[in-house]
């Protein structure tokens, strides 16, 4: 009989971990895990990665799952790499082979394809994908036996670069580099390009090495962070504001950052802005330019909340500052 797991006492934890998702994990399993070894009440991930794929799975903690829409909005880079002459029931390797052809594809026929492939294009969702149809997920319709119609999407392609492996043998390979735009399914576009070269295709591997300017070079793995004290695991997070390093930033004096923060609009001399992260002052004797408060819109002259944090997120974010800093003039 197996015996039943410790309760862990869960505390506040803020700021953003950047994971390299382990092989044949769910984005949610991975979560789950490293929620348990932060001890962390709050945790979301930011778009979910196929258990077939590796690579960048931001995971946010407390106050950071207020802004990971933007990390689900963001572009990706994958790499990947489809088995040419082999289609199966679900475009990847995880999926029963429903079909075999020869492979007969040249450079310049690839290079043609290419082209065909980059830009806006057209993808007809996958039914073993997550998204949902009539509140159920189609993968749960794939799982009856069931094919429900879906509609084509439009998604951008941005760079392509694709080369042949293997070509004269059975082990004949697309090696690909796809950076795309978010709800792009990368075993749709390695099924299209073979249907496209005329062999069929099915994706073998995946790796995302790049989402929303977080790349794979900066994560950690699941076993390094197993290995890892719980001050080391803590040290792996990165701030809150890092998930805002493209917006514009306005910061407020000490009056208007309370007025902003019970949701009140301010007026100021600010250009329109889509997206704006704003700052309050530091509390007294803490270095620094400023303490995240949320993120705004701008528009004519006003400073319109769009995401708050809470007061007890910003103390507690200042104070685990302080500690860090502390801890670096004991250090030094």
């Amino acid at each position: 009989m197996t015996a039943p797991r410790a309760r862990v006492a869960r505390r506040p934890v803020h700021g953003v971990l950047l994971l390299d998702k382990p092989l044949k994990w769910s984005s949610n399993e991975a979560l789950q895990k490293v929620k348990w070894l932060m001890r962390a009440e709050k945790a979301g991930h930011t778009g979910t990665l196929d258990p077939l794929a590796t690579g960048v799975l931001p995971l946010c903690f407390g106050a950071a799952t207020k802004f990971s829409q933007l990390q689900l909005d963001a572009d990706k880079v994958y790499a990947a790499v489809a088995q040419l002459g082999v289609k199966t029931s679900t475009a990847d390797a995880e999926g029963e082979v429903i079909e075999v052809r020869t492979v007969n594809v040249t450079e310049q026929d690839l290079a043609s394809v290419v082209l065909r492939f980059t830009g806006k294009i057209g993808q007809t969702p996958p039914m073993h994908s997550a998204l949902k149809k009539d509140g159920k997920a189609l993968y749960e319709y794939a799982r009856a036996g069931l094919v429900v119609e879906r509609s084509a999407r439009e998604v951008t392609i941005y760079e392509l670069k694709a080369a042949l492996e293997n070509i004269d043998n059975a082990t004949a390979a697309l090696q690909m580099t796809v950076k795309c735009s978010k709800g792009t399914y990368i075993r749709t576009l390695a099924e299209d390009i073979g249907e496209a070269l005329g062999c069929g295709a099915s994706l073998s591997a995946l790796r995302r090495i790049e989402t929303g300017g977080f790349h794979v070079s900066q994560c950690v793995s699941l076993a390094l962070l197993e290995a890892m004290t719980d001050e080391e695991r803590l040290n792996c997070l990165l701030p809150v504001a890092c998930l805002l390093h493209d917006h514009t930033v306005v910061t407020l004096d000490a009056q208007n950052a309370g007025r902003f923060l019970s949701g009140v609009r301010r007026r100021g001399a600010w250009p329109d802005a889509e997206q704006v992260a704003v700052y309050g002052p530091m509390p007294l004797g803490q270095p620094g330019a400023g303490c995240l408060l949320g993120t705004a819109h701008i528009k004519a002259g006003e400073l319109i909340p769009v995401r708050l944090l809470s007061p007890p997120e910003i103390e507690q974010m200042n104070r685990d500052r302080e500690d860090l800093r502390e801890k670096v003039n004991h250090e030094q």
